[in-house]
């Protein structure tokens, strides 16, 4: 089996979740990751600019690191400048959006999907234009408090789980107010995988979380079949992963370890432009 190397990019460190599905599936796989930490978040910023910097973050990985395959661990830049991505390098591109769709839409059985994400993601309305292709109805939900929360480490705290049960409290109104009947919640940003076990507790019984991080690295497999050894395939303990951030190394290394599942080891400085 050859060894595809596979670029991966984020505003943050959040895609690092992304990072740990996909390294799940493809073992023996190359991994490039970037943080792009100075210029975040991504959300504050014109569809003009996101895309300038997402195109810079995808050259590096392409030009400068070799990858031959890119997945765009970001949801705004998703939302906003995949077009652009696509355009701006000579190999396949995958983003986030999409994926967490579709996974919705096979697993719901009403027709009725509930997606909780960042106030640039729902205010975007990606996830609501990609589900109703689809044939969904859709409701999301800005959930501010979570990000901060997953950063401070408290991704099993009582307090984190009141604030998602207040959430989804608000979400189930509405959707109930609407006529909707829901069962299936959408993780839309990368730091909620991390919180999966306590929406899992939170949601109605029956209903199902779709982890866009999981329907990523299941579409990436899909795309890359043939190309890359996968899980159980013989592979070795420790895939090989070089992490780049354009700021803020030392919490890189300190937090990164929280969302990959692993140390990320030593995280290496790098400047894209203005």
């Amino acid at each position: 089996m050859m060894s595809p190397a596979i670029g991966v990019f984020d505003s943050g460190f959040g895609g690092l979740t992304v990072l740990r599905a996909l390294m799940e599936r493809l073992p023996r796989a190359r991994f490039a990751f970037l943080g792009d930490t100075a210029r975040l978040p991504y959300g504050s910023k014109s569809r003009r600019t996101i895309a300038r910097y997402a195109v810079q973050s995808a050259r590096f990985l392409v030009r400068e690191q070799s990858a031959e395959f890119l997945v765009v661990a970001c949801n705004t830049a998703s939302a906003l400048a995949l077009d652009a991505i696509q355009d701006a390098v000579p190999v396949p591109v995958l983003g986030v959006i999409e994926p967490g769709a579709a996974a919705a839409q096979a697993a719901s059985r009403t027709g009725d999907v509930l997606v909780v994400a960042t106030e640039a993601t729902v205010h975007s309305q990606a996830y609501t234009a990609a589900c109703r292709a689809r044939g969904l109805r859709v409701l999301e939900k800005a959930c501010p408090l979570l990000v901060p929360l997953v950063e401070e480490g408290w991704t099993g705290h009582p307090v984190t789980a009141e604030v998602i049960e207040i959430y989804l409290n608000e979400l189930r109104a509405e959707a109930a107010a609407r006529g909707m009947n829901p069962d299936t919640l959408v993780l839309g940003c990368t730091h909620y995988p991390l919180l999966r076990p306590l929406f899992e507790a939170a949601v109605r019984p029956g209903a199902r979380v779709i982890d866009s991080a999981e329907s990523v690295a299941q579409v990436a497999v899909q795309l890359l079949h043939g190309r890359a050894a996968p899980a159980g395939a013989g592979a070795p303990p420790q895939t090989e992963v070089r992490c780049f951030a354009t700021d803020s190394v030392e919490k890189f290394e300190r937090l990164g370890s929280r969302f990959l599942g692993r140390p990320v080891g030593h995280v290496e400085l790098i400047d894209l432009g203005e």
